[in-house]
């Protein structure tokens, strides 16, 4: 598997858990672990922008990558 591979395989699954978290936050009847899945969206979020800016320079570094 290619670098890019991993790397979009890895952003689809960190997609997921920030959904799941959004989810569970909306859902959820304690206000205390609301907060909490919030506060774990907003750092997963952080970690998809990452991955996302990672991916362009990949792509841009190695057309091959591109997709």
């Amino acid at each position: 598997m290619t670098v890019a591979a991993n790397v979009n395989q890895c952003l689809s699954t960190i997609k997921g858990i920030e959904a799941q978290l959004s989810s569970l936050a909306l859902n959820s009847s304690i206000e205390e672990a609301s907060r909490v899945f919030h506060e774990t969206m907003m750092v997963i979020e952080e970690i998809k922008m990452d991955l996302q800016d990672r991916k362009t320079q990949l792509e841009v570094e190695e057309p091959q990558y591109k997709g």
